[in-house]
């Protein structure tokens, strides 16, 4: 396939950009790449803008109501001025149109072209290589400008991060799923319980759906072990599995007893729970849905509104409701295993490694820290097998919104903001890691977030032919950008209040084209600055607190001396 099959039109002048939430228009160049739309004032004080084609959502296009096409061509050449000063919008009488993309990090930009020819060409070139096949997307064309210090596809691998655990010689790597025959998107290298065999892990992947049998998540420092597991699949009416039942019961040690929280539809599928004798199932259902983040959106996006029915169309859309429902799942588990101290399985798809994620983060001080909570995303998500690929074929935007479209892991990043938001100080991390991660997610120059899952990731030689997003986020300089001057390492575990009242909109990530972030944005730089004029002082004292000292000691000993050498009377 060759890109130039969909680039007609390659580059146009003097098209006008109409920016959010400024509401500037700026005349610009317009050029487009196998992967970019780059839109360039040619003024040496502003950069030009790139837009990656995979962050489109939607093309729409409005037609021009213009009847007499070359009049109106020939009004807008002899008075150019006429149109960007904004003398019609989007219906301007000349012979051309606007196009109105909408991008799946909730950007919307309007771009008003000259020329039917030119307006219908880009407009089909976007809608083209906007719907690449994930071989030709840009991951596999980008090629770093900077020396790579360490591969992200490697740097949390399991011998690495299990190393403590497989240490205790209670749990051990099994390499049962090599060629993803026993579950499709689990990882080729698993933790399992070191008295469960292979065979056992076979057995237990049919009992659950997609082969999902429990595997390890976490170990609290009171020994209690989380597991996660897809839910139970009912096939000829079998509805015990003797394997998947030794893999549970083994987790429970010394214990008695021990809790599913089962986040699936209630009903779905009734299983005797006397062939899991010692364990007690709590089911909270958690439904992620496109319907309600779509309406949330579209409040946001509403700027013509007023307060009161903003804030009652932000309460009616049920997102901040799903949210709650999350946190308050995470927080169930969490309590379960630090003040209970007893084991939890979380059963469900997209749920479970929400939870379990969130789990980590309110117990374990490690994953409030950059690098610990990229290994989590890593550990959970992307080894984990969430279908990236699947859940971000489309936005809010996009007509072409299934079931499987939902937004799954946006629904765990906001989650996070609301940890972060009461703990601001226990995250070693600015919020705008959490924009970045999003965003990454949806599209990219990087290959971390492609495909559904490390076997997908295979096939299309993701590890050799891309290069890892966690790479670039380790980079000396980017870390400078991403940490907190706030942090102050907490090693207690948080407890967040999950009362209505708490919750907060993720202003930052929905609001930032509607809302002008100018002044966040200041803010931030006014705290970081205080923030170092703090730590500057702070070393100032312990330097001078130093010399005092010194001097102290200096003077005692010329006390000293001087006793020893005067005179007895």
């Amino acid at each position: 396939m060759e890109f130039a099959e969909f680039i007609k039109t390659p580059k146009i002048n003097r098209v006008v950009l109409h920016e959010t939430p400024s509401k500037k228009k700026l005349e610009c160049s317009l050029c487009i790449t196998g992967h970019h739309l780059i839109l360039s004032t040619r003024k040496e004080d502003e950069q030009e803008f790139w837009l990656l084609h995979q962050s489109i959502d939607l093309v729409e296009r409005s037609q021009p109501r213009a009847e007499n096409y070359l009049q109106a061509t020939k009004d807008w050449i002899n008075n150019p001025n006429n149109y960007i000063s904004g003398s019609g919008g989007g219906g301007n009488s000349y012979n051309g149109g606007t196009i109105t993309l909408y991008c799946k990090n909730l950007r919307i930009l309007r771009i008003e072209i000259v020329g039917y020819t030119e307006f219908v060409n880009v407009a089909d070139s976007l809608e083209k290589l906007s719907r690449l096949e994930t071989q030709w997307l840009y991951p596999f064309f980008y090629r770093p400008m900077y020396n790579i210090l360490e591969d992200g596809y490697t740097i949390f691998g399991p011998e690495v991060e299990y190393g403590k655990l497989l240490a205790t010689q209670q749990w051990r790597l099994s390499r049962v799923n090599e060629k993803f025959r026993v579950c499709p998107t689990y990882p080729k290298v698993l933790v399992v319980p070191n008295v469960i065999s292979d065979d056992e892990i076979t057995e237990a992947a049919t009992f659950r759906e997609g082969g999902r049998f429990p595997v390890y998540c976490y170990k609290h420092n009171n020994e209690a072990v989380l597991l996660r597991a897809g839910p139970i699949l009912m096939q000829n009416g079998v509805k015990r599995c003797q394997s998947d039942e030794n893999i549970v019961n083994v987790v429970l040690g010394m214990t008695t007893k021990g809790y599913i929280l089962d986040t699936t539809k209630p009903g779905k599928i009734n299983i005797p729970m006397e062939n899991y004798a010692q364990w007690k199932k709590v089911s909270h259902p958690i439904k992620i849905t496109t319907d309600c983040f779509n309406k949330l959106i579209e409040n946001c996006n509403d700027t013509t509104c007023s307060v009161d029915r903003y804030l009652e169309r932000l309460e009616s859309c049920g997102w901040l409701s799903v949210v709650l429902k999350t946190l308050d799942g995470a927080c169930i588990v969490a309590q379960l295993l630090d003040k209970d101290k007893t084991p939890v399985l979380i059963e469900g798809m997209d749920a479970a490694l929400i939870i379990s994620s969130l789990v980590q983060i309110i117990l374990n001080p490690d994953c409030r820290t950059v690098r610990g909570f990229i290994a989590l995303i890593d550990r959970e998500f992307v080894q984990g097998g969430f279908p990236f690929a699947t859940r971000h074929r489309a936005g809010c935007y996009s007509p072409n919104r299934t079931k499987q479209t939902v937004p799954s892991f946006l629904l765990f990043l906001d989650c996070v903001y609301q940890l972060h938001y009461q703990f601001s100080s226990s995250f070693e991390f600015k919020t705008q890691l959490l924009i970045m991660l999003c965003e990454n997610s949806y599209f990219s120059q990087y290959g971390t977030f492609l495909g559904d899952c490390e076997r997908d990731r295979e096939a299309l030689g993701v590890y050799t032919k891309t290069v890892s997003y966690w790479t670039h986020l380790f980079r000396p300089e980017f870390m400078k950008t991403i940490l907190s001057p706030l942090y102050d390492p907490n090693p207690q575990v948080i407890w967040p209040s999950v009362a209505p009242c708490s919750l907060v909109l993720w202003s930052e990530f929905y609001l930032r084209w509607t809302i002008d972030q100018t002044f966040i944005e200041n803010m931030e730089k006014t705290v970081t600055e205080k923030m170092t004029q703090e730590k500057e002082l702070r070393t100032k004292i312990i330097k001078l607190k130093k010399e005092l000292t010194d001097l102290q000691t200096e003077y005692n000993e010329i006390q000293v001396k001087a006793s020893k050498t005067m005179p007895d009377e």
